[in-house]
């Protein structure tokens, strides 16, 4: 195989995976990467910057269609426009990185500090993108912000929820749930002030 062999970047991203989770991520060098993928290292440079980001070259084009579907998403409340983008990228991740490769690449992030801090980066820039979304629709600043970190950390509920648990609800279905409970929540502080 070499330098032209089809579809490195995802045999790659599979041959790290397979790694991470047999021999845990600071264990394993982007040498053993490329080799478990039939590749060179040089070619592994050519796809991705280090062994973290074969985790999350995936991060800007999720985005990208978030951030899509906000700006095409009907007339609504911030935060229900920020839900429907998540939703969206939930779609996404459910049909093409599927329940088992997100669960175990849930695992890899979680057994490691470096790959928990750059997770929390990754949305925290997600959030800032919603953010600047919603504005570009008309809302405030300080409602676009508080509406994205809401739909952010909504989300990850419902990654958890679905990384953690066995096949049966899909992250779509995870994602309603969790803003139910948001909702439940919100009418209950609501309640809470008018007493």
């Amino acid at each position: 195989m070499g330098r032209w062999a089809s579809d490195a970047p995802g045999r790659l991203r599979a041959a790290a995976l397979e790694l991470f989770g047999e021999r845990g991520y600071d264990e394993t060098t982007v040498a053993d990467v490329a080799a478990r993928a039939g590749l060179s290292e040089r070619t592994f440079f050519r796809h991705f910057a280090d062994k973290r980001e074969v985790l999350f070259d995936g991060a800007r084009a999720l985005e990208d269609e978030i951030v899509a579907a906000i700006a095409d998403a009907g007339p609504g409340p911030s935060l229900r426009v920020a839900l429907e983008g998540m939703t969206a990228g939930a779609r996404i991740l459910e049909g093409e990185v599927g329940h088992e490769r997100a669960r175990r690449r849930a695992r890899v992030v979680a057994s490691s500090e470096e790959l928990r801090e750059r997770e929390q980066m990754k949305m925290a820039e997600l959030s800032d993108a919603l953010a600047a979304a919603l504005r570009s629709r008309g809302c405030a600043p300080g409602e676009a912000g508080l509406a994205a970190g809401v739909a952010v950390v909504t989300f990850e509920v419902a990654f958890a929820a679905w990384t953690g648990g066995d096949v049966g609800a899909g992250l779509v279905e995870e994602l309603s749930r969790a803003a139910g409970a948001l909702a439940t929540l919100a009418a209950g502080a609501r309640a809470h002030e008018g007493s």
